[in-house]
């Protein structure tokens, strides 16, 4: 249940988050602001470089501690703004509130503890168990999650599973303490396609089954189009579109986003070399300052592009875009829910 009076799960306001390198700090994502709702699953895209996995580790404050820092926004939970609290009240919500799977569970897993123990560590930090209780608990969450043979799985080390079994470990973990919200970030990248489809179907199931919110990570639109309720479409540390999986789909409004739905194969269209955007997303080092961040690649540009910098209008329908073709010459529009400039 969310707090009295706040119909959103998670509500990141305006939030900013970066590194320090070389004594200087340097943004990595800029006035993000997007909610996730109970039930819904959420998908965040974009190209690697846009700021996604940067995104998903500040709103559980697990970017790195020597270097990373966020200094800006707000990151409401049911109402309380998690970037008030400390490190100790951030363990309790961690797991037990918000459940996180990483991108490779190889490195995320401890690779001197067999995965039972693991589980059990994180089942024992939030719920009064007892060892044999939670060991119980851990293998049927095991079985939970397609693994076929949990009480011999239980005593294994991480190296000694499939990629696939390994994500699977990392999903049980995640799931063990019932949370509201299970954030996944980029969950199948390493995955061959067939263990990637199970991954998904998995995640679907439990989603709809537990009736958590799923915040997803990924740079493929065909798992955002087989999961996703709303779509946030990121570049360069910024959202440039956001909006329902419909309307995203199919009627895409950053040039952006359109020539990302370009890419996708299709049975109906012949390719005669492979496609791609021209150019690259720009590094954290040179990110421009000015104008729109997409203007350099985009077939769409304008000579104030390159001087304006457009801000997030609503197109309809709660539909939104940061597109000067959209603001009528860079003023801002609409922004309830959107994430506006200073």
């Amino acid at each position: 249940m969310t707090a009295a009076g706040n119909r959103h799960l998670l509500e990141v306001i305006d939030l900013q988050a970066g590194f320090a390198i070389g004594g200087r700090y340097y943004p990595a994502i800029d006035h993000i602001s997007l909610q996730v709702e109970p039930g819904k699953v959420t998908c965040i895209v974009g190209e690697s470089g846009s700021g996604k996995s940067v995104l998903a580790l500040s709103i559980m404050d697990l970017l790195p501690k020597d270097n990373g820092r966020r200094t800006q926004g707000e990151i409401r939970l049911n109402g309380r703004n998690l970037m008030e609290w400390s490190e100790a009240e951030m363990n309790r919500v961690r797991g037990r509130e918000v459940g996180f799977v990483f991108q490779e569970p190889l490195t995320a897993l401890n690779p001197i503890v067999t995965v039972g123990s693991q589980i059990q560590e994180a089942l024992r930090n939030h719920k009064p168990l007892s060892r044999r209780e939670s060991r119980a608990l851990t293998i049927d969450l095991l079985r939970q999650v397609g693994i076929l043979r949990p009480e011999a799985v239980f005593h294994e080390y991480p190296h000694q599973l499939s990629g696939g079994m390994r994500q699977r470990v990392m999903i049980a973990m995640a799931i063990a303490c019932e949370p509201q919200l299970l954030i996944a970030d980029e969950p199948t990248t390493a995955l061959d396609v067939s263990v990637q489809a199970q991954i998904l179907a998995l995640f679907k199931s439990l989603q709809q089954q537990r009736g958590m919110a799923l915040l997803l990570i990924t740079h493929n639109l065909g798992v955002v189009a087989e999961m996703a309720d709303e779509v946030i479409v990121m570049y360069a540390g910024e959202i440039v579109e956001q909006g329902d999986v419909d309307r995203i789909f199919h009627e895409p409004k950053h040039p952006y986003l359109q020539q990302l739905l370009q890419l996708i194969p299709r049975l109906d269209r012949e390719y005669e070399r492979f496609a791609s955007i021209g150019g690259n997303v720009p590094s954290l080092l040179h990110m421009p300052q000015g104008g729109c961040r997409f203007a350099p690649r985009c077939p769409e540009a304008m000579e104030r592009c390159f001087a304006e910098k457009p801000q997030m209008t609503d197109t309809g329908a709660n539909h939104l875009v940061r597109c000067l073709l959209y603001s009528g010459g860079g003023a801002s529009g609409g922004t309830d829910g959107g994430d506006d400039d200073d």
